[in-house]
């Protein structure tokens, strides 16, 4: 057999890989500067929640502009110290998109309250104001919006709408750390914001997350709900100004950040605008690369709401037009992989998943754009670690697994 049709041929059914060595799908970059950081609070001490804690905190309410920051150890933490500061419980409906990871809606599920799940646009996939608009009851305490894959959601048409009909409005900004509506960060509009630090957000300190409020009566709850209820947190009762003695006053949980994961979090910060100006580039060449392909191109900010806002290009997710393709969304996932790229899926819809099938009730066509967009998508690698040719290798490999699986 030539070395011509074992190129062309895929990897999956014998062919040549396009690459030896897999490409990681969003493998973060850890650079010196982060890893001095680490080491620095390894020799200090301080590896539990202490001064890099509280700096990491400080940076993150400057770069936001936003008055109260509670570092935790998860976004899935955030979220849930979120409904606990609203005081949202059994009885209480909050609606979710269903086109989000399971954590978004597992937050609400933690309260005893009932999780609505909304459709998302088809082209964005993000929710809107008329599809939650439409799931709105008397017993709607809370909406949550995702910012899907570092794209702003139109936030002021559903801020309006939370205001009229007297509902909190929840930012689960878990891929939009950067991302900005009309010269605002998005996590910073509603009544508070989560964010996620997970290995491969934008800003990352391994695990970790931010719930963040210009609220102060909303950050003390969520601040001592964070700690076992504690009064006082671990730093302020060890420091040099003497031992404090704290009261437990209120049920909490262990959410806290460690200083060695804050200590990557501060190095990236400040780099936060380089890695996004490499992922913009990574982003330009794949739409350059995939254009004329059966794919629809991720969307990108709308002409109604672009100046002042900024896209935090988190995830490169590409989709399908299966109905010009020989083979479903799956068997090009495993094609691709085959070919040495890792990929990922975001998302599965949340009501398709087993648990809400029988937890909420719902059926895979009670959200057509979710359940079409689930079939359809695919992420590819978009990490600042990435190089020039991580890029091009990205790109023949999608497009000799599409160009092979063309009717």
């Amino acid at each position: 057999m030539s070395n011509d049709i074992l190129n062309d041929q895929l990897a999956l059914e014998g062919g040549q890989k396009i690459r030896e060595d897999f490409l990681v799908f969003m493998s973060p970059i850890i650079e010196q500067e982060a890893i001095d950081s680490v080491v620095d609070s390894l020799k200090s001490g301080w590896v539990g929640t202490g001064p890099k804690n509280k700096q990491f905190a400080q940076d993150i309410s400057e770069f936001l502009n936003i008055k109260h920051v509670q570092l935790v150890n998860s976004c899935t933490a955030a979220l849930h110290l979120s409904m606990i500061s609203l005081g949202i419980g059994p009885g209480d409906e909050v609606i979710a998109p269903t086109m989000t990871f399971c954590a978004t809606v597992n937050s609400i599920l933690f309260t005893g309250a009932k999780a609505v799940l909304v459709d998302c646009d088809y082209d964005s996939m993000n929710v809107t104001r008329e599809l939650i608009e439409k799931q709105i009851t008397d017993k709607t305490k809370a909406v949550v919006v995702v910012h899907m894959a570092g794209l702003p959601i139109d936030l002021d048409p559903i801020k309006d709408l939370c205001k009229a009909r007297g509902l909190y409005l929840i930012e689960d900004a878990a891929h939009a750390f950067e991302s900005k509506y009309k010269n605002q960060y998005t996590g910073t509009i509603g009544d508070m914001g989560c964010y996620s630090f997970y290995a491969t957000k934008n800003l990352t300190t391994a695990e970790g997350g931010a719930f963040v409020t210009n609220n102060e009566k909303y950050y003390n709850t969520a601040a001592q709900a964070s700690l076992h209820g504690m009064s006082v947190d671990a730093y302020k009762r060890f420091s040099t100004t003497g031992f404090k003695h704290y009261d437990v006053s209120m049920l909490g949980y262990k959410y806290n950040l460690t200083d060695i994961q804050a200590a990557l979090g501060i190095a990236h910060l400040k780099k936060i605008y380089d890695y996004l100006k490499v992922r913009e580039e990574i982003w330009l060449s794949y739409n350059e690369g995939l254009k004329d392909l059966p794919v629809i191109l991720p969307a990108e900010i709308p002409d109604s709401f672009k100046e002042g806002s900024l896209h935090a290009r988190h995830l490169y997710v590409l989709r399908f037009d299966l109905d010009k393709l020989t083979k479903d969304r799956d068997y090009i996932l495993d094609a691709i992989q085959a070919e040495g790229i890792g990929c990922g899926i975001h998302y599965k819809p949340v009501h398709e998943h087993s648990y809400y099938v029988n937890e909420l009730g719902y059926k895979a066509n009670d959200f057509p754009n979710a359940h079409k967009i689930g079939q359809e998508l695919l992420s590819l690698p978009l990490s600042p670690k990435m190089t020039a040719q991580d890029t091009r290798d990205v790109i023949a490999a999608v497009r000799k697994v599409v160009k092979a699986l063309e009717k």
